[in-house]
């Protein structure tokens, strides 16, 4: 399968779950009245599909992996403050092991993608040459390729 967009990587796609999955149990009424720890997972949660995202875009793979790296350290950040939620009493057990479970799902994919594209050579789609769409070019039918609008 080729990967052409963010929504395409599995990484992505678990991240996007788990902070769904965040933003549902911090809800529950134990967990919503703590609004340091709710909005601390909260935005953890959401950081870690946003830089997969903002990573992808950038389309180089070193910023890539950077951005990976960030998200890795992000989903990191959930898994202590669900081990924080469950000490406080604000998660059970299996909602607690749910939850850690696919954060670190999610860190093993970021790091074997990282691992995969420090290895395959490719340097991005940024680098690699595209010829310009029609539409920024003023004459493109009558053959004046090269002034711009």
């Amino acid at each position: 399968m080729k990967i052409e967009r963010f929504e395409d990587l599995k990484c992505w796609q678990k991240a996007r779950f788990l902070a769904i999955e965040v933003y549902k149990i911090t809800n529950n009424p134990s967990f919503s009245k703590d609004y340091g720890l709710k909005d601390q997972i909260r935005r953890a949660a959401v950081s870690v599909p946003s830089n997969i995202a903002e990573g992808f875009e950038r389309g180089g793979n070193k910023e890539l992996i950077q951005f990976l790296y960030i998200a890795k350290g992000s989903c990191g950040e959930v898994r202590t403050q669900l081990y924080l939620a469950k000490d406080f009493g604000y998660l059970s057990e299996s909602e607690f092991q749910n939850l850690l479970n696919i954060s670190v799902d999610i860190t093993k994919l970021c790091l074997g993608f990282i691992n995969y594209l420090k290895n395959s050579g490719y340097i991005g789609n940024k680098y690699i040459a595209q010829e310009p769409e029609a539409p920024y070019y003023a004459n493109y039918e009558q053959g004046t390729t090269n002034e711009k609008l």
